[in-house]
Parts: structure tokens; sequence; C-alpha cells
């Protein structure tokens, strides 16, 4: 559901580009950008069942079709992005990848959506006191409304298109959101202050219909996985290149950015959401992440 020229449309065209030149134009990928085949969940049921051939979607719906997703998406796992790649592009993100199949897609690649942090109209968050009380827009999800209520704010859902007067008027304090959507939706212009806690890295993947690959030849489908692979590096290089882009408009528009001061004291808050929201084999795979170096 993202515009024409946005990082992970650029991923998705080179996906393409790469499939038709490797099968010599015999196979042909189209991309419809911007929702054209329906919202996440409706092109995820379509891949699922054949009507769709593709679709690059946020692991975060797709962790409802596969559960076990959830652990790579939980708040504060990562160390930085490094340790992020790392866990994604090794035998950990291949068996997120292959665990697709049993729910009807092959999974293919992962690319980068950037790290989420909190802003707000008030003051710069330093520590997890600065945060208590505060109300702050999360998308209707439990994970997110558990990771805010962990921390001492309030969680109030809404839609996005109600952020930005929401801010303007008082109705919320803050929200949370990467880098490139802080800027593009506008939101520093009411809300100055961008505390980088960088809670959550939800990567996105691009998952094949199983149906669609059981037609291939076994020669067509690693063609498919090649182009999908070698895909990432431009989709990850243009993400990092928007992100700086971002940065740059939003603190030349006077925006605030601060570092939150110890990572470690809003990891300790999330003990009990751990607990609650994950499985004992989901926690296993937490502790595996969490041990790559």
């Amino acid at each position: 559901n993202q515009p024409i020229g946005y990082p992970t449309v650029l991923g998705d065209e080179e996906f393409a580009r790469l499939v038709e030149l490797y099968s010599d134009g015999r196979i042909k990928v189209e991309v419809y950008p911007q929702g054209q085949l329906g919202d996440e969940k409706s092109a995820i049921e379509q891949v699922q069942f054949g009507g769709i051939d593709f679709t690059r979607v946020s692991i975060s719906p797709l962790s409802d079709f596969q559960p076990l997703l959830n652990a790579l998406q939980m708040p504060y796992l990562y160390r930085d992005a490094d340790h992020m790649w790392k866990v994604l592009n090794g035998e950990i993100g291949d068996f997120f990848l292959n665990s697709m199949e049993e729910k009807g897609f092959v999974g293919l690649v992962y690319y980068d959506s950037g790290a989420r942090s909190f802003y707000n109209t008030k003051k710069p968050i330093y520590t997890v006191d600065d945060l208590r009380g505060m109300k702050i827009r999360v998308q209707e999800s439990a994970l997110m409304m558990g990771l805010v209520k962990s921390l001492g704010a309030v969680p109030t859902p809404m839609a996005y298109g109600d952020v930005y007067s929401a801010l303007q008027t008082g109705v919320i304090d803050g929200a949370e959101n990467n880098w490139p959507s802080y800027d593009t939706s506008s939101h520093y212009e009411v809300a100055k202050y961008y505390s980088l806690d960088e809670h959550t890295r939800v990567p996105e993947m691009i998952v094949a219909s199983k149906i669609t690959m059981d037609k291939l030849s076994k020669e067509d489908q690693a063609i498919i996985k090649r182009a999908a692979r070698e895909s990432q590096k431009i989709q990850v290089d243009s993400w990092a290149e928007y992100e700086k882009k971002s940065e740059a408009k939003v603190r030349a528009a006077g925006s605030q950015i601060n570092r939150i001061k110890d990572q470690a004291e809003f990891a300790a808050a999330m003990a009990p959401l751990y607990q609650s929201m994950l499985s004992d084999a989901q926690r296993e795979w937490v502790e595996k992440i969490k041990a790559v170096r």
C-alpha cells in the first residue's frame, strides 16, 4: 500500500526486473503499488488461494497466518539493524521463510522497514518515566497496545489519517513510527519531539503463493528465489537513503531529536508482555535471536 518511489516498492520493481531478466523474458511479474489489489490482509489471503502470485507485506499481518513470526517482531529484540540482518539473512531467517510453506506460502526474502520510535508534542523521552501517562496513538494490535501500556503510557488506537489533527488538538500526546513515516505524514509539524528508542524493527517479507510456485519448473522456482534475494540490496540501500533524507528534512524544520538513555531499562519493562504474548516455541526462538552476535 505504499506509493511509487517508496523503498519497498523499489524493491518490488527490482524483483520483477530480475525475474524477467533471468527468465529471458519468459516470466513477467507485474507490480501493483498503493493497495491496488487490496489491503495487506486481503492480499495475503488472495496469495494463499492463488488469486495473486506474490505479495510483499509487513510480517505483522503475516503473523496472523503463521504465529511463529511473532518471535521476529517483539519489542527491543534487536540491538541494532546489523543484529537484525544477521538474524534474517542467516539460518534463523531461513527457518521462518520456510515456515510459511505449511500455511500455503513460499517465503522468499526480507525487506527493511526501519525502526519505530516515539514522537510527541510535550517533551523529549529519555527514560520510561518520561512516557508515563502520555496518550500514544497505536495501531490496533495486541502487541503495540501491550508495548505502550508496559511503558506506563496510555495506548490509543486510531486510524492513521486522524493522527495529525489528534496531535494538533491534544486528543493524543504522541504516536510512534519510523523516520520516513514521521516525515511523509507531516506529523513532525505538530509533534516536534522524536525520541529514538527504536522499540520495534518489523521487517517486510515477499511471499509467493505455493499454488503458483508448484506449477513452475524447478529451474523457474530457482529464478524466482534468486531474483527475490538479489532485490534485497537495492531495497535496503534505498531505505537507508530515504531515512537520511527524512531525518535531514525534519531536523531542518526544527524537530528535536534525541536518543533514550538506556534501552535496557525499556526492554526490562517488556518482561510481562513477552510472558503473556509468546508461546514456549516462540520464546525459544527469541532466545536464539538474542544470542546471535
